[in-house]
């Protein structure tokens, strides 16, 4: 990568996501319950077996990562001159 875009860092996230349109209060409960989930010590502890570190974060800050990665990979797809197969 570092060939193609100097200071490039590829990380990974696992997150769920919802279809656009999903209802908000719908979102909002299952972002609750997930966070709900990722507060537990026994979800805690398999995540970090997992070598990962959970983050529990609001639907608004969860989509800041979402679209910066976005952003970026479209940089490296133009720069690339990345086409499906």
């Amino acid at each position: 990568m570092a060939e193609c875009l100097p200071n490039y860092e590829a990380s990974i996230y696992v997150g769920i996501v919802a279809p656009r349109n999903a209802p908000a209060d719908i979102v909002d409960k299952l972002n609750q319950a997930l966070n709900l989930a990722l507060a537990d010590p026994k979800m805690k502890q398999r995540i970090a077996e997992l070598a990962d570190t959970p983050l529990s974060l609001s639907v608004a800050n969860f989509s800041k990562p979402i679209a910066a990665e976005t952003e970026k990979w479209e940089k490296v797809i133009r720069v690339t001159n990345i086409k499906p197969e």
